[in-house]
């Protein structure tokens, strides 16, 4: 069973939110979000604390990439996380807070997605969205594109229309692989930071000038 199948046959989908219409109904409530926000801000998993302290313009949202959420919780609001579910604890502390999560189902998270879907259900549920990458539809998800969680965002808010100006990045750094990215090979997911930063020159290619820390 895949994590589209297991959310619409839980028993409980109705009370969590993860029958296709509630599916249907977070995805409507995070675009409406998005298109009242003045500016939107993608957090990567190289945040700085202190990057989210500054002062931001009223209207200003926040989208965080998987662990990235860590960063953010206490400091500013979350418009959903968009994961792969390998960024805990950061997560579970989100679902606590009621950010909905747009989930990135792919061959090497089963066990995870499981895992989560069995804690979360304790916990009274979260909201989803069910995201896959593959040349097939597949009714009740949705295929916006990307390779890590950190483009798959950016590429989440293109496949909703947001205009590129309209968005800003922090933590979005290349070079190293950053304090709030989940268990990981370093030497494989530098390879994959580069790839990252090809998606969003491709999607956005006026990306980096928007970066709002040192990153």
């Amino acid at each position: 069973m895949g994590l589209q199948e297991a959310c619409d046959s839980h028993p409980f989908g109705d009370r969590f939110g993860w029958t296709p219409r509630h599916r249907v109904a977070t995805l409507e409530a995070i675009q409406t979000t998005l298109n009242e926000a003045s500016t939107i801000v993608v957090v990567g998993a190289a945040i700085k604390k202190e990057a989210l302290d500054q002062p931001f313009d009223a209207g200003t949202v926040f989208v965080a990439a998987d662990g990235a959420v860590g960063a953010c919780l206490g400091r500013v609001d979350v418009a959903c996380v968009v994961t792969d579910l390998d960024g805990e604890p950061h997560l579970s502390n989100a679902v606590g807070q009621g950010i909905p999560f747009v989930v990135h189902a792919h061959g090497d998270n089963d066990e995870a997605w499981k895992r989560c879907l069995s804690k979360w259900a304790t916990t009274g549920g979260v909201r989803l969205v069910l995201t896959h990458q593959t040349d097939e539809a597949i009714e009740g998800m949705h295929n916006p594109g990307g390779f890590t969680d950190g483009d798959r965002a950016a590429c989440f808010l293109s496949w909703l229309g947001v205009p590129d100006d309209k968005i800003r990045w922090a933590g979005f750094a290349t070079d190293r692989v950053g304090p709030w990215s989940g268990t990981t090979h370093a030497e494989r997911k530098l390879a994959k930071l580069s790839w990252m930063a090809r998606v969003l020159s491709l999607i956005d290619p006026g990306w980096a000038k928007r970066c709002i820390d040192d990153d």
